[in-house]
């Protein structure tokens, strides 16, 4: 079964974005590099413009991460048009991914749950 062209190129840019955020921002004293990780990139089917979903560790500044990754969105273009070979450059847009942020919710819940009151409940009953 062949590979979706597109899902190909999603994956070859997530991982140049990865790289290439750590080098456009080392510079960048107001971002920590180690609280930003790349998720997933959709890129549009003419290539033109990509999706590039984020995940910021301090849930309180993504605003202010968001923002500062937008601003350096050209440089990183710029290095994907230096270090890949595609028709177009996408224009790259950054948006929040919450999903992590909602399983890890999801886990504190669950750990906080009391144990159940007696172990009756978790034995099955005798034929």
């Amino acid at each position: 079964m062949p590979v979706n062209r597109l899902d190909r190129v999603n994956a070859l840019l997530l991982r140049e974005i990865a790289d290439d955020l750590y080098r456009v921002l080392q510079s960048d004293a107001e971002i920590d590099i180690a609280g930003v990780t790349v998720t997933k990139v959709e890129c549009a089917p003419n290539l033109r413009t990509a999706d590039v979903w984020v995940s910021v560790r301090d849930a309180a500044e993504h605003p202010k991460y968001l923002r500062r990754l937008s601003k350096h969105a050209k440089a990183i273009q710029a290095l994907i048009n230096r270090n890949l070979t595609l028709r177009f450059t996408p224009h790259l847009r950054f948006r929040l991914d919450v999903g992590i942020a909602k399983g890890d919710r999801v886990l504190d819940i669950l750990s906080h749950l009391p144990p159940p009151a007696d172990g009756a409940d978790d034995q099955e009953p005798a034929p």
